[in-house]
């Protein structure tokens, strides 16, 4: 089943945000309606998650975040999600995921990236996550940002 519109997998991404971050994902007015499709759809920053995978692989990227990258969501779901950032900025993005999993976040990240047509952009002011289920089990990370420029 597609985690697009799931609304247990938004409300992991929501809940696990709040919980770990202390802020909200999404405000009141998104909450109030069908949060998982505005989330999806509609919401005007990129959200991105991978799982536990040893490699992770990509299990959500909402429109705004495939479209920043040039993925359709099949192209998207089945990315590594280490290959979103070219060789030699993997090392940084390495150390970022790995102080996110004993830390909890990290926010203000700046990060270079690579979309699918090889453009490269910044992505800036990320929040990262450790996506936690209400029961405590890890289920991968997640990161949000509404700031991205080309190179």
């Amino acid at each position: 089943m597609s985690l697009a519109l799931d609304p247990d997998f938004c409300a992991l991404l929501t809940d696990s945000h709040f919980r770990v971050v202390g802020m909200p994902l999404l405000d009141n007015d998104a909450l109030q309606a069908d949060a998982a499709r505005w989330l999806y759809e509609d919401a005007p920053f990129c959200v991105v998650a991978h799982n536990t995978d040893a490699d992770p692989r990509f299990v959500y990227a909402n429109q705004a975040a495939q479209r920043c990258f040039e993925y359709t969501w099949a192209e998207m779901t089945a990315l590594r999600s280490r290959l979103s950032a070219e060789h030699p900025n993997r090392e940084e993005r390495d150390g970022l995921l790995e102080s996110v999993r004993t830390k909890g976040y990290a926010s203000s990240y700046r990060g270079l990236r690579i979309a699918k047509s090889g453009r490269r952009f910044w992505i800036e002011n990320v929040t990262v996550w450790n996506l936690i289920n209400r029961e405590g089990v890890y289920c991968g990370q997640a990161a949000t940002y509404r700031q991205w420029k080309d190179v």
